[in-house]
């Protein structure tokens, strides 16, 4: 037997050791899944004290609502209403005769048409100083004056062709518009023929009363 034969395989010695095993290794074994719950049980403890927080915010809340129904503001008004303000409307010293729905039109020379002037109450007024009796219409809501004339001897009411509920006439001097006085021609038309008769036996009336 040689010298090469009784020596000591030295190579396939150290093949034949077994290796340590791998981080793969550990993971078959449940090494990953441990740590995997540890993380979840550190999730969870970070969770608790955010709720806790989340209580103690909503506390906090309540109690600073509960703070402001408790607060009792008072202010005083800077300006008090428990005075009345009259308006004026210049009919202060009038009697009001008659009163009736109606719309007013007007005639425009210039483009040869009639103008809706306005819907609301036309009034007879008669002076209880003078005893002269006017026609004063106001408008619906905004109450501007659209009729504001006295009622002259000369004045004459003309049918409508084709309507038994209103009436067409001229006036030398309405003041409606402006201080100065105008010359308007006017068509005023009622809700029934009944209330366009009331309107002319008062409006003849007034010429009697105001020619004296």
């Amino acid at each position: 037997m040689s010298s090469e034969d009784t020596k000591p395989k030295t190579e396939e010695t150290t093949t034949s050791i077994p290796k340590p095993p791998t981080s793969n290794v550990f993971s078959m074994f449940g090494a990953k899944k441990e740590k995997k719950e540890d993380e979840n049980e550190v999730y969870k403890k970070d969770e608790e004290p955010k709720k806790d927080d989340s209580d103690k915010k909503d506390k906090d809340e309540d109690d600073d609502k509960a703070d402001e129904e408790e607060v009792d503001v008072h202010f005083t008004p800077i300006i008090q209403l428990d005075k009345k303000v009259e308006v004026k409307t210049n009919e202060e010293e009038e009697e009001v005769l008659y009163k009736v729905r109606a719309k007013l039109f007007r005639f425009h020379a210039d483009t040869k048409e009639w103008k809706e002037r306005g819907t609301g109450d036309v009034k007879f007024l008669k002076h209880k100083t003078t005893n002269k009796t006017r026609i004063l219409m106001r408008r619906d809501k905004t109450l501007k004056i659209c009729a504001n004339h006295l009622i002259l001897p000369d004045y004459e009411l003309k049918s409508n062709i084709g309507s038994d509920r209103s009436w067409v006439y001229n006036v030398t001097a309405d003041v409606s518009e402006s201080e100065e006085p105008e010359a308007q021609t006017l068509a005023i038309r009622f809700g029934n023929k009944e209330n366009a008769d009331k309107f002319k036996e008062y409006f003849d009336e007034a010429k009697k009363s105001n020619s004296a």
